[in-house]
């Protein structure tokens, strides 16, 4: 098959952005404080007695404060999180990400002095106002919490999200990802950002012979332990009905797939464009990076951006180490609340 290069806002290059701050939307203290009302609002004050329980578990997240969380999803929408002034910037976002360049990221989301449960009460109506949101696995969660549980990363169950190591260059697989930052690491944690359909169409120039590849079956993983449930065959590039074209990327799940006891090697061409994917999406010429703030809060359109960490390095104390709030959101008409 032959490919072609895909046209749009959404291909751009980092070079070209960083002097740019079109991408960056600053909160008044009049939006401030319209979220601050719209929390308060929600109930989203905790007992001191769960405050007590989720410090004496420091990164652990109990079974009670679980519950709170899949309830707080199914109370926080649209409707009930008002944001009267705010909410027309945020569907601004909306279109940003899905008729733009697809990102965008917020700053000053009013985090400081807020309980665990009401960063997530802000994070979920914030994020209600851009899409709808998609509950998260293994258990149908609203968010997650991103944060260096101590989890081995080569464990077959490890997560992402679980550890402070590097991730490399990848989409999550909703139409939308956004991550509030509560507290930064010590050190490192950058997020990097690139935009696939330009990576895309960089492979399409230089290597249409690689191109066709990323549109045939490749085995991935979702590491949810070693059975052959774990592992599934989907393309790394897909047509759009709408036009345009999906990537989907992880080398590291990727790369952990080959574990599957039914999943065959790579073959050299596979070998040969993931390499040719990894250069590009580490090349200075396509990448964006974001130092998260206290109170950022990243929005992604997964189709067409890709996204990746720096390792980092915590504070001791449990309390000052780094904490974010990751939501999965849908794009559809029918599914925004």
């Amino acid at each position: 098959m032959a490919v072609a290069e895909v046209l749009g806002p959404g291909e751009w290059l980092g070079s070209e952005l960083r002097g740019d701050d079109s991408w960056r939307i600053r909160l008044t203290e009049a939006h401030r404080q319209e979220v601050l009302a719209a929390v308060h609002a929600a109930g989203s004050e905790v007992t001191e007695a769960h405050r007590r329980e989720v410090h004496a578990a420091g990164s652990e997240v109990t079974e009670a404060h679980r519950r709170e969380v899949l309830a707080a999803g199914s109370e926080v929408s649209r409707e009930s999180f008002r944001l009267p002034t705010l909410g027309p910037v945020l569907r601004r976002v909306r279109d940003e990400l899905t008729h733009g360049r697809g990102f965008a990221l917020i700053q000053g989301v009013p985090v400081e002095g807020l309980s665990e449960r009401q960063c997530e009460t802000a994070a979920l109506g914030l994020a209600s106002h851009v899409g709808g949101i998609v509950p998260q696995p293994p258990e149908g969660a609203p968010l997650m919490h991103v944060r260096d549980t101590g989890a081995d990363p080569s464990h077959a169950r490890t997560k992402s999200y679980q550890h402070s190591g590097r991730l490399g260059y990848h989409s999550d697989p909703t139409d939308v990802v956004a991550l509030l930052c509560v507290r930064p690491a010590k050190s490192g944690g950058l997020s990097a950002v690139v935009s696939s359909v330009a990576v895309h169409n960089e492979v399409v120039r230089t290597r249409p012979d690689l191109a066709e590849v990323l549109y045939e079956p490749w085995w991935h993983d979702r590491r949810t332990g070693d059975g052959p449930d774990s592992f599934y065959t989907k393309p790394i590039c897909a047509a759009r009905p709408e036009g345009g074209v999906s990537i989907a990327y992880g080398p590291d799940y990727l790369r952990s797939a080959q574990r599957g006891a039914t999943v065959p090697p790579f073959t050299p061409a596979q070998e040969e464009a993931m390499s040719l994917l990894d250069d590009l999406t580490n090349d200075p010429r396509f990448t964006l990076t974001m130092d998260f703030r206290p109170g950022d809060l990243q929005f992604l359109n997964n189709h067409v951006t890709l996204h990746s960490r720096t390792s980092y390095e915590d504070h001791p104390e449990p309390f000052r180490r780094r904490h974010l709030l990751r939501l999965w959101l849908s794009t559809a008409p029918d599914e925004r609340r």
